[in-house]
C-alpha cells in the first residue's frame, strides 16, 4: 500500500517542481552618495526550493549611464530590460545624447504597469545623467514608480528597512555608500533563505561606470553562520564529535 505521503510515481507529494519559473527571491539595493549611485544585488537565483543559479547578474545595463536592478520572476525582468534598453536605443539615435534616468525608469513602469496582470516583476533604476545627477527610482510590482534617496527590493528587504532607517545618511562618500550597500546586502542573505551567493555592486557617476564583485567568502558573517567550505567533506573533516558512550 502507498505511503499517504507518496503520489502514484512513489515519490513524495510535497517533492518542488523542478519546472517551475525561475524566480529570484532576492536582495536589491540602490543608494544615491554626493556624485552618483551604487546599485547592489545578490546573485541566487531559484526554482522552488532548488538553487537554479548561485552566481546569477541582477543588474543589468539598459543604457552607457542607466542600469537596473532586478527581482521577482527573471525571465519577466530580463524582457522588460531588454525592450526597455532597445527603445533607449532608439530615443539616442533619435535625439544623439543618451537618455536621462527620468525617461529610463517612466520607460520601465511604463511597459511594468501596462502589462501588470502578467509580470511579476520588482525593479530599481539608478544612473546618472547632466541635469539631475545620480538618481534612483523604485518601479515595484504592478508598476509605481516613486523617486528616492535610496531604494530596497526583494525578498531580503523586509529585514533591511530598520536598518537603512538608522545607517543611510544625506552625503555619503562613494566608498561609504559601497560599504553601506555591501554590508546590507551581506545582513539579508544571513536572514533570508532566497538572497545568497556573491555580492555584485555597480558604481554609475560622472566618471562613468565602475563594476565590482565579492565573493561569499570574503562577506561578514552575521547570526552565527556557518563559515564558507569548498565541500560537504570539508565541514565533516571540521568537526570532531565526541563518541559515543555505553
Amino acid at each position: 500500500m502507498a505511503s499517504p505521503l507518496s503520489n502514484s510515481h512513489g515519490s513524495l507529494a510535497s517533492d518542488p517542481d523542478l519546472n517551475a519559473p525561475h524566480s529570484m527571491g532576492t536582495t536589491i539595493i540602490g543608494v544615491t552618495y554626493d556624485g552618483g549611485v551604487v546599485l547592489g544585488a545578490d546573485s541566487r537565483t531559484s526554482t522552488g526550493m532548488y538553487v537554479a543559479n548561485r552566481a546569477s547578474d541582477k543588474i543589468t545595463m539598459v543604457t552607457d549611464n542607466v542600469y537596473v536592478c532586478r527581482s521577482g520572476s527573471a525571465a519577466d525582468t530580463q524582457v522588460i530590460s531588454d525592450y526597455v534598453r532597445y527603445f533607449l536605443h532608439q530615443h539616442t539615435i533619435q535625439l544623439g545624447q543618451p537618455a536621462t534616468v527620468k525617461v529610463a525608469a517612466n520607460l520601465v513602469r511604463l511597459l511594468a504597469y501596462q502589462n501588470k496582470n502578467m509580470l511579476q516583476a520588482g525593479m530599481i533604476v539608478g544612473g546618472w545623467d547632466k541635469y539631475e545627477g545620480g538618481q534612483i527610482f523604485s518601479v515595484p510590482l504592478g508598476g509605481t514608480i516613486l523617486r528616492q534617496s535610496f531604494a530596497i527590493g526583494g525578498s531580503g528587504s523586509s529585514y533591511l528597512y530598520g536598518f537603512f532607517d538608522q545607517a543611510w545618511k544625506e552625503g555619503m562618500s562613494k566608498d561609504e555608500a559601497e560599504k553601506l550597500v555591501v554590508k546590507a546586502i551581506s545582513l539579508a542573505i544571513a536572514r533570508d533563505g532566497a538572497s545568497g551567493g556573491v555580492v555584485r555592486t555597480v558604481i554609475i557617476n560622472s566618471e562613468g561606470v565602475t563594476r565590482n564583485f565579492y565573493t561569499g567568502d570574503s562577506l561578514p558573517l552575521w547570526h552565527e553562520e556557518l563559515e564558507a567550505h569548498n565541500s560537504l567533506l570539508d565541514i565533516l573533516s571540521s568537526s570532531s564529535p565526541e563518541p559515543m558512550s555505553t
